[in-house]
């Protein structure tokens, strides 16, 4: 079981927002299902909540049960304080701004989720997980949880167009953007892709996380189907192997082409576009068939045939 809590807060009085409900609606939308359709979240989507009170019991439910995966995504606005980082809420006051950053931790850190995952598209997100306590300078990570951080804990977050810079990226990232090869969408491609399309001088994205294993937050269709990843053991014995070519694997040399050798030239030709294999001696794959030439692992390749070799793909 799947849970999400997707909070989405504009009225804030004299302070409005813009993008933040549409944000929240839209992240619900892609991380509801997989590509294929089938159910990834049970997700409970909150509109403008209008109390400190109501948005700390509904995030202390989400934490409290047992389930595979519990996930926060906030829209709002953030403050930090001498205090800590909170998120606000509507009724916000001075010394009484919203939900502390460090409760929600404390929150995350002590559920029963199996995996708990935080995403903050708000001013000064990466005050998260960095307790008042310990001066704002140190991490205190439980296990199994992560965090995703619009923005460093001295800076703000930005709206354009009327959604945040952040979760604009962060959507494309789910809609398959920040998808490795076998289509498992995790935390950590999420970072690196939303790390990449930000420059140094916009506002920084925060990852902060303890955790053993990577699980798949959304799964997209495969760049290359396992099936045929699962070749490269038979077509390389041995990672330094090379794999022969000639004439009869190309299908346009319709005199000599042999049907069984099209077809694997075909699986090495799309393991070459996603940078696993690289043809020897020529530029591209075909000329290495016409000329007679050969083709060979990448160090990525090597990833995947060893991932194959050991059974774990």
């Amino acid at each position: 079981m799947r849970r999400a809590l997707v909070v989405g807060i504009n009225k804030y009085p004299g302070s409005p927002l813009f993008g933040c409900v549409n944000d929240a609606n839209d992240f619900k939308k892609i991380i509801e299902t997989n590509e294929d359709g089938s159910p990834n979240f049970d997700v409970r989507v909150e509109e403008n909540i209008g109390t400190k009170a109501e948005l700390k019991a509904k995030i202390a439910k989400l934490f409290a049960a047992e389930s595979d995966m519990s996930l926060l995504y906030f829209s709002g606005h953030g403050i930090i304080t001498e205090l800590g980082g909170y998120i606000m809420t509507p009724d916000y006051k001075s010394y009484d701004e919203g939900v502390s950053m460090d409760e929600i931790l404390n929150l995350a850190n002590e559920s029963r989720a199996k995996d708990r995952i935080i995403f903050l598209d708000c001013c000064h997100a990466g005050a998260m997980g960095s307790p008042a306590v310990m001066g704002g300078s140190s991490s205190m990570i439980k296990s199994g949880v992560s965090i995703l951080s619009a923005s460093r804990s001295d800076e703000t977050s930005m709206e354009f167009n009327g959604h945040g810079v952040f979760t604009s990226l962060l959507l494309d990232g789910l809609s398959g953007g920040a998808a490795d090869l076998c289509g498992n969408i995790t935390a950590a491609n999420i970072y690196t892709y939303i790390d990449q399309a930000l420059g140094a001088w916009h506002q920084r994205p925060v990852f902060k996380t303890n955790i053993t294993r990577f699980t798949s937050l959304r799964n997209v269709k495969p760049q290359v189907p396992k099936e045929i990843l699962r070749l490269l053991v038979s077509y390389f014995p041995v990672p330094e192997a090379e794999y022969k070519l000639d004439r009869t694997y190309e299908y346009t040399n319709k005199k000599v082409a042999i049907e069984e050798k099209v077809v694997i030239f075909k699986n090495l030709q799309r393991l070459t576009s996603v940078g696993l294999i690289v043809p020897v001696g020529e530029e591209h794959m075909y000329w290495a068939a016409q000329n007679g030439k050969s083709c060979r692992l990448t160090a990525l390749g090597y990833h995947y045939w060893r991932l194959v070799k050991e059974g774990r793909l």
